[in-house]
C-alpha cells in the first residue's frame, strides 16, 4: 500500500456539492492499494499511521501520534499513487489494484483505523470525482510505502 500523509488543522471532502466526510486536527490520507498487497500490507500500513509520530509534543519535537493527540483521520481513496511515469507523458497505473480488491482493503484499512485503534475516521467516496480541501500543518507531508520496511 502506499499513501501520502498530511497533518491537517482541518479536511473536508465534498461529492456532489454534499460534504461527505470532515475532520478538524489530525491526518488526511490518500490511500492507495497495490495490485500485489496483501493482509500484511493493510495491518502495517494501519499501524504505522495509527503510531507515526508527526505531532510535536510541548517542545515542539516531533514525539507524538494520532493516537497521542487523540486526532482524527480522513482517508481518501488515490490509485494515482501506483503512477509509473518511466516512459513517456502519460503515467501508467498498472501497478494499482483491482477497483474490487482495492474498494475491499480500502474498506479494511478504515474499519481497522476504527475498531482496532479507536481513531474517529472520515471517507470519501471509492472511485468518486471529490473535492478535497485541507489546511496543512506544518506543512508536513509524508510519502508511505508498505513495501520500504
Amino acid at each position: 500500500m502506499r499513501a501520502v500523509i498530511q497533518r491537517v488543522k482541518s479536511a473536508k471532502v465534498i461529492v456532489n456539492n454534499k460534504t461527505v466526510g470532515e475532520i478538524e486536527k489530525g491526518l488526511l490520507v490518500y490511500l492507495c492499494v497495490c495490485s500485489d498487497d496483501t493482509d500484511s500490507d493493510l495491518d502495517y500500513t494501519a499501524k504505522k499511521i495509527a503510531n507515526m509520530r508527526i505531532f510535536p509534543d510541548s517542545n515542539g519535537k516531533f514525539n507524538l501520534s494520532l493516537l497521542d493527540i487523540n486526532g482524527s483521520c480522513l482517508v481518501i481513496s488515490q490509485f494515482t499513487l501506483a503512477a509509473d511515469t518511466k516512459k513517456g507523458n502519460r503515467p501508467s497505473y498498472f501497478y494499482a489494484a483491482e477497483p474490487e480488491k482495492a474498494k475491499t482493503y480500502y474498506e479494511k484499512f478504515i474499519e481497522k483505523m476504527i475498531n482496532e485503534y479507536g481513531i474517529h475516521t472520515e471517507k470519501g467516496v471509492f472511485g468518486a470525482h471529490m473535492e478535497v480541501y485541507s489546511i496543512n500543518d506544518g506543512p508536513v507531508t509524508i510519502y508511505f510505502d508498505s513495501k520500504n520496511r
